[in-house]
């Protein structure tokens, strides 16, 4: 049973830096396919970063993707935080041999605000 566990969520000012974490417990990490997602109210979830370096445009620049497979752990860098990015933020795993079945964690929130 693949588990994700988010972390790193908080609040902070316009401009602030945070740092997400996702650790999978249950499968083997190198298997599969990371990524990040995030749902403001009202909207609909959105991909914000996948693979090793894939960013979305909307955070191209600010945000960066990574991970460490000994630590079977996901990360999100966020820089120069804009109130937009305010969200739930989700990670989710795919396996890279049979992408058809996400499966996501409970997600950490995150709130830019002045």
């Amino acid at each position: 049973q693949v588990q994700l566990v988010e972390s790193g969520g908080g609040f902070v000012q316009p401009g602030g830096s945070l740092r997400l974490s996702c650790t999978m417990s249950g499968a083997i990490f190198s298997s599969y396919r990371m990524a990040w997602y995030r749902q403001a109210p009202g909207n609909q979830r959105e991909l914000v970063a996948v693979g090793r370096t894939t960013v979305a445009d909307s955070v191209k620049g600010r945000f960066t993707i990574s991970r460490d497979d000994a630590k079977s752990t996901v990360y999100l860098q966020m820089n120069s935080l804009k109130p937009e990015d305010t969200a739930v933020y989700y990670c989710n795993a795919r396996l890279w041999s049979n992408p058809n079945i996400p499966h996501w964690g409970q997600g950490t929130q995150v709130t830019v605000s002045s």
